[in-house]
């Protein structure tokens, strides 16, 4: 038989749950929201644990529907019409041209880099680095890797805007330190002093800038604090061929520096921005033109919908623009006074961010000061729409080259608009994968590096 127990111990117990649940769940909202700390101590030894807890169904329900992040076609995505196509689907090039190719293999479950050719869409080489092999190696006491082994191995890392060197070797990251691997997929080098992330360029120096999250953060602690996940202190780092840290700018310093502070620190009502910059591409100019000197470079900053020319050897922001394009990637130098961006045209609504429409190439003239479109009812004919990511490349020719993330996709289009060709990254099994940012090598040097490559011999790396 149970017990009878008094009413008001059973009131106790109720009134104590019910603070213990507010209790926890502002616990919860302080730690989700960085609000950790009070005056001279932090109580992040409490908030931690519990947001951790807090967030296990949700984890929980994405292993169920989204057990690999790396696959688009999954019960947590949205379905796109065109993905019933396979590899390459269309009419090759006439002109010797390649594409180094970076895609997660659904079948290896793993992320590989090919170098394609363009004319016929055969597979002349693969790199296939083994990422587990090669993080093992990391000092995870730095707080910049604490986690690495763990949340960048083979089954989730994607190879992001690899770059082929002379030598036959790639540079390339994925949120992750920098590396180099030779044309057999062995490490050469690697840099992590930070992580890196997004965009990698050569500059008319040899040199390659890339985007970083600077940690111990570069500005006033009594800004951003000093807990590593505090604040992503986005940076623009010049690395040499041999992978040294040559230069490094935190671009917080340089809105503070230029009097944008404004922009970071006191917009809205809604608290301490977490990644109010995210820093997404630097483009670095190669020759001077009458609106820029060789040695700036452009920066998209994607929180903010903004575009900046900056000067490093002066700190001097030279030229910015925001409100014609939201959330954009990409920028590529055309001539002396174009420059295109891509404009992923996704907004913050009340449901999340989406895409308005569809995704668009804009040229900007700085001679006139006036936008235009490139090719735009073939970006919407071809319901071209990535919230994440993407890219565009416009060749000499005019003919212009989308990746689209989101759908798995790389679409190339003559100068009429007309699509040429398609790919789409599916697996044997027809499933869909994400692609990382390739590249079309069409100038003599590049295509010198391949021809090398090829005549060098290639390695067995579907087996490494």
């Amino acid at each position: 038989m149970f017990k009878k127990i008094e009413i008001w111990i059973l009131y106790l117990v109720i009134l104590i749950s019910i603070l213990g649940i507010i209790f926890s769940a502002v616990l919860v909202r302080q730690g989700i929201e960085g609000r950790t700390s009070f005056g001279a101590f932090s109580i992040k030894f409490l908030t931690d644990p519990i947001v951790y807890l807090s967030r296990i169904p949700e984890q929980v329900v994405i292993y169920i529907f989204k057990p690999n992040q790396n696959r688009l076609d999954d019960p947590w995505d949205e379905k796109r019409p065109y993905w019933d196509v396979s590899g390459f689907e269309g009419k090759g090039l006439d002109k010797e041209a390649y594409m180094l190719l970076s895609r997660y293999d659904g079948d290896l479950e793993e992320s590989i880099v090919e170098i394609i050719d363009l004319r016929n869409f055969e597979t002349l080489h693969t790199w296939n680095p083994d990422i587990d092999k090669i993080h093992s190696s990391i000092d995870t006491e730095n707080p910049e890797f604490k986690n690495l082994r763990r949340d960048q191995n083979n089954f989730i890392y994607l190879i992001h805007h690899p770059f082929i060197t002379d030598d036959g070797g790639l540079i390339f990251q994925s949120a992750s330190p920098l590396l180099k691997i030779d044309s057999c997929s062995d490490l050469v080098w690697m840099n992590s002093e930070e992580r890196f992330h997004h965009s990698l360029e050569k500059d008319f120096e040899g040199n390659f800038w890339v985007p970083t999250h600077i940690y111990p953060y570069s500005i006033d602690k009594k800004i951003v604090g000093i807990d590593e996940d505090n604040y992503l202190d986005d940076g623009i780092t010049k690395i040499s061929p041999n992978g040294e840290t040559l230069y490094k700018k935190s671009v917080a310093e340089i809105f503070i520096e230029n009097k944008l502070d404004y922009l970071l620190f006191s917009v809205g009502d809604m608290g301490f921005d977490y990644d109010p910059i995210h820093l997404n591409d630097i483009h670095p100019v190669l020759k001077d033109g009458p609106y820029w000197k060789r040695g700036d470079i452009f920066l998209s900053l994607r929180h903010q919908s903004m575009i900046i020319l900056f000067r490093p050897s002066t700190n001097k922001i030279i030229w910015l623009d925001t409100g014609n394009f939201y959330h954009q990637h990409d920028i590529d130098i055309l001539d002396d006074q174009r420059i295109s961006i891509f404009n992923n045209n996704s907004k913050d609504f009340f449901n999340g961010d989406q895409v308005d429409g569809y995704n668009e190439v804009l040229i900007y003239n700085f001679e006139s000061q006036k936008y235009e479109k490139y090719l735009n009812n073939s970006l919407i004919e071809n319901e071209v729409k990535t919230i994440k990511n993407g890219k565009s490349q416009i060749l000499p020719n005019d003919d212009l080259i989308i990746e689209e993330f989101e759908g798995g996709r790389i679409l190339y289009f003559n100068s009429d608009g007309s699509l040429r060709w398609q790919f789409i990254n599916s697996s044997s099994e027809k499933n869909i994968y994400t692609i990382g940012w390739s590249r079309v090598l069409y100038d003599k040097k590049d295509i010198d590096k391949v021809n090398r490559l090829r005549k060098t011999g290639s390695c067995n790396n579907e087996n490494k």
